[in-house]
């Protein structure tokens, strides 16, 4: 069995192209990737609102679109993208998923897996961000 962190994307971003585990600079992301290591994953994807399911190295350019502005129906047709990308690298029925990741982003995608954790389900930013820098501060 595989593990697999799939971490959210957020609005903060370097205004020119750049791989996608540079492109993000918010402290949240940040941390969330950091903290995507301590579960000694075999793959880590990023999942932007506009490009899907995306690897850390993958070269993308910014972009304004979020789910938080989508609807039901586009956030359904996003996460079946998703799932399509991801059976591409996993097994969905084998592999542990970690989710980085708010319910917007989990929501369709939470049923197509059978193995998952969600670490920070529930908690706000602020107590995220807590959480995070207590669980990497000696890394």
């Amino acid at each position: 069995m595989n593990t697999i962190v799939l971490v959210a994307c957020v609005s903060k971003k370097l205004p020119h192209k750049a791989k996608a585990r540079e492109l993000y600079i918010s402290p949240l992301f940040r941390m969330n990737l950091k903290y995507a290591q301590r579960f000694s994953p075999q793959k880590v994807f990023i999942l932007p609102a506009k490009y899907e399911l995306v690897q850390l190295d993958e070269e993308i350019e910014p972009y304004d679109v979020t789910l938080n502005k989508m609807s039901d129906r586009e956030r359904r047709n996003w996460a079946a993208k998703v799932v399509s990308q991801l059976q591409e690298h996993s097994d969905l029925g084998n592999d542990h998923f970690v989710i980085l990741a708010g319910q917007k982003y989990r929501q369709y995608l939470l049923p197509h897996l059978r193995s998952y954790e969600v670490p920070l389900a529930g908690l706000p930013i602020g107590k995220q961000l807590q959480f995070l820098k207590e669980k990497t501060a000696h890394e």
